[in-house]
């Protein structure tokens, strides 16, 4: 069995890619006041919460039910395509995956709103480690949650 894998999902929302962009981007301290599955957040060390990987984050967040952490620092950010891809480690998240690699880009619909295509990158400690599917899902819901916020903004 293979240890590394990917997964992708595309998600359609009602609020345009500029908007979501911005969020995940630029405001990425405002997802844990819109989701209900991100408990907390706060800056780890930098003083940007948005600088590509110079800052680092603590998240507190629920997964498959379970209240878990991790850090998180941006690889990337591209403005042009509404992509990031960030990169999270330490915590429960290192107690299954070495490498854990979250990437989204949005794209604007020609009918309105916007497709937000997740994909989770990561790399197991050993065979007895499930593909994070729970991710995939967690994912799915706070996309909605954000979109239904930045609908309402």
């Amino acid at each position: 069995m293979a240890l590394t894998g990917k997964l992708s999902t595309e998600i359609p929302i009602h609020a345009p890619a500029g908007k979501f962009f911005d969020l995940m981007a630029k405001q990425l301290h405002h997802v844990q006041n819109v989701c209900e599955r991100v408990h907390g957040a706060k800056l780890h060390e930098g003083d940007d919460w948005h600088c590509v990987g110079a800052s680092v984050k603590h998240w507190t967040y629920v997964i498959d039910g379970k209240v878990v952490t991790c850090k998180e620092t941006i690889d990337s950010i591209d403005e042009e395509n509404h992509s990031a891809t960030y990169n999270l480690f330490d915590g429960d998240i290192s107690q299954s995956y070495k490498v854990f690699k979250l990437s989204f880009e949005v794209t604007d619909r020609e009918n309105g709103g916007a497709n937000v295509k997740w994909t989770v990158e990561y790399e197991k400690i050993n065979d007895d480690v499930e593909a994070p599917y729970g991710y995939m899902e967690y994912l799915d819901k706070c996309t909605k949650d954000m979109a239904s916020h930045l609908v309402k903004a």
